[in-house]
């Protein structure tokens, strides 16, 4: 590779990466208080559970749709763009909701936007880096989480310190996420020949280890419930302002391990292997789930938040990098698209089950996550899916 061809590779992964900052700058001052919004609007652990699970599960089909046209027409850039300004959009429209229904309206088509642009921007993230995938798919995770850290102490600020309402802070972080877009004028798009990729055809050729992989992500997404029943959880400790305050400190901690550890183990699994060190953060997460069942104290709850965070580093982007590896450049967004969709047709289930789970006893939603994922691990690290190559680039 040239040196210009590297310096854009460089600034590539930068600039998605700063776009990706802001964005979850925008996402993450309203993440924290979503749950509590929805409270507030009459919407109890059943509303939390659909509305966290069909925000997901909405747009799965559209990551699919939109990593096969962007392997069809080799266009990426125009995707990415669309989507980030659809979210930008419903977050807008999300400040004005009077009713928990609303929100399940408008979260769900902000997600639409998520689906639009993650699987094309996560190939053009794979090819600007493709000997160290693990690395760039961290870089750019950390970023990202490093705008939700600034998101989540902002939301803190302006709601403990200057006392604005759920509203205000949704609107302001409505404007974050427009200023998401500019960075984006200066990505450098990798010239690509249109192909003539049939959709169902490009899904059956997909890899065997591939779709076996798909599978078990896919099992370990029933575990892998929305982060606003952790929020609810710590919630019942406390009262007043700091029913609020607490919980949202603690999401900051959260994103804040989730940042420090995310390049660390995306370096790690380049040298030791993907599977090994996903399997690895699916026994932490069952852990930290379990955790959540056994003890209810402020101090064991710095803990777990602490290691939800570190779970998040270890399994969300070496996932992604994962994928990559096991699929061919000529599908890689395709590849990446069905991942995320299958991932994301599993959080309806996820978040329904957690819900009615969470009305007989917070510690069941809990406990089904710790046991789900424990099994992810074992169907992860077990026959069903052949060593393979843990490398594999095309």
């Amino acid at each position: 590779m040239k040196r210009d061809d590297l310096k854009h590779v460089g600034h590539n992964i930068i600039l998605l990466g700063i776009v990706s900052f802001l964005n979850d700058l925008s996402s993450e001052m309203i993440m924290p208080i979503l749950p509590l919004f929805i409270a507030s609007l009459g919407g109890g652990g059943l509303a939390v559970g659909l509305i966290s699970g069909l925000r997901e599960s909405i747009a799965s089909i559209l990551k699919i749709l939109s990593g096969w046209f962007s392997d069809r027409t080799g266009r990426r850039k125009a995707l990415v763009f669309s989507g980030y300004l659809t979210s930008a959009s419903f977050k807008l429209l999300l400040a004005f909701s009077t009713a928990w229904q609303q929100v399940l309206i408008f979260t769900g088509l902000e997600r639409v936007g998520k689906g639009l642009r993650t699987a094309p921007r996560d190939a053009i993230i794979s090819d600007s880096l493709p000997a160290e995938r693990g690395r760039g798919f961290g870089i750019h995770r950390a970023m990202d989480t490093a705008g939700a850290v600034v998101g989540s102490l902002a939301v803190f600020f302006l709601f403990w310190s200057a006392g604005l309402s759920f509203v205000s802070i949704i609107l302001i972080a409505a404007v974050f996420s427009f200023f998401s877009l500019i960075p984006l004028a200066w990505v450098k798009e990798k010239k690509a020949k249109p192909r003539p990729v049939s959709l169902g055809l490009g899904l059956s050729t997909l890899p065997k280890d591939l779709r076996k992989f798909i599978l078990v992500s896919s099992v370990f997404s029933l575990a892998n419930f929305s982060y606003m029943f952790f929020i609810l959880r710590t919630q019942d400790l406390f009262t007043g302002k700091l029913a609020v305050g607490v919980p949202i400190l603690l999401y900051v901690l959260f994103n804040i391990f989730y940042a420090l550890f995310a390049i660390p183990f995306g370096s790690l699994s380049d040298r030791l292997g993907r599977r090994t060190v996903i399997a690895i953060g699916y026994v932490l997460f069952s852990l930290t789930a379990l955790g959540f069942v056994l003890f209810d104290s402020l101090a064991a709850f710095i803990i777990l938040f602490a290691l939800y965070g570190i779970s998040y580093a270890i399994i969300d982007g070496n996932q992604r990098a994962y994928v990559a590896d096991l699929s061919s450049k000529r599908l890689r967004a395709t590849a990446l698209g069905t991942f995320h969709a299958a991932i994301g047709l599993s959080a309806l289930p996820a978040g329904l089950m957690a819900g009615l789970l969470w009305k007989i006893a917070p510690g069941f939603t809990f406990l089904f996550g710790s046991l789900v994922s424990l099994v992810s691990a074992m169907m992860l690290l077990s026959p069903f899916l052949s060593a393979g190559r843990s490398h594999q680039s095309g």
